[in-house]
């Protein structure tokens, strides 16, 4: 199934991309995140993209929410720029390896992989329970080991249309002892490198749909700075536990496609 062209949006598709974006920037702005395990699935389900297509869109449209995201976690002091920088550096490998692979796999391969990457957020978001007063000790050592896990979301940026931030918020969180605001913030900034680093490859290959990234991450931008005040006022394992249950919600969406016969393989 082709993306939708969109020469000229019908009133019915642009209320769509609009409410994508809302969405997008909602839980973007409260959860640390560019909103790429929303918009993903929301233009495979909602506007007739195909696994392929709305990765490489959602790369793009992430842009305007994590620039957005930044400066309003940064208003708050809660951007590591260390941290971003590290997580950075190693994303923009990791965006190039996704990159390749995402022309190489078939379409039915990267929606169970998308799958896979929402279940383990699921996990991950029960498992570790931010401490808000928490704060991450900079070394040499510790610089090296982020920029080394920062390939992990550059790779899930190319190849799953994600910023990889549900990955690295926790990883932030549990395994080098940051706080969840400072993780989120943080998180942020590394999603502004490895997009921008990613949906110039992708619009060289001609797969990304720009009006419609446009659309929505212009309007998710707008939405995201109300969404961190959010942030800062909901108790951390309030916010996690929300988060788990709207991502099962997308994975059962997405199981329920992948088990009809008539599903996308290509």
């Amino acid at each position: 199934m082709s993306a939708k062209q969109h020469p000229g949006f019908k009133g019915g598709d642009f209320l769509k991309l609009l409410g994508i974006g809302a969405i997008a920037g909602l839980f973007g702005g409260l959860f640390g995140l560019g909103g790429g395990v929303i918009i993903v699935p929301a233009l495979v389900l909602l506007m007739g993209f195909n696994q392929r297509q709305a990765a490489a869109t959602s790369t793009l449209a992430l842009l305007p929410t994590a620039v957005t995201g930044v400066i309003s976690y940064g208003l708050h002091g809660a951007v590591d720029f260390s941290v971003g920088l590290a997580l950075a550096l190693g994303m923009i490998l990791g965006a190039q390896l996704g990159t390749r692979l995402l022309h190489r796999l078939s379409l039915r391969t990267l929606e169970w992989l998308f799958l896979c990457f929402l279940l383990a957020a699921i996990i991950l978001l029960w498992v570790v329970v931010p401490v808000r007063g928490a704060q991450l000790e900079m070394s040499s050592l510790v610089f090296i080991s982020l920029i080394g896990f920062g390939l992990i979301p550059g790779i899930a940026m190319s190849l799953l249309g994600v910023g990889g931030g549900i990955l690295a918020i926790p990883v932030l969180i549990a395994g080098y002892g940051a706080s969840d605001l400072a993780a989120k913030g943080s998180s942020l900034l590394m999603v502004i490198v490895g997009s921008t680093t990613a949906a110039i490859k992708h619009l060289r290959a001609k797969l990304v749909e720009s009006r419609t990234a446009l659309t929505i991450g212009l309007t998710a931008a707008m939405i995201t700075p109300f969404s961190v005040q959010l942030a800062v006022l909901m108790t951390p394992f309030i916010s996690n536990a929300l988060f788990s249950v709207f991502l099962a919600v997308i994975a059962t969406q997405y199981l329920r496609r992948l088990l009809r016969p008539t599903a996308d393989a290509d």
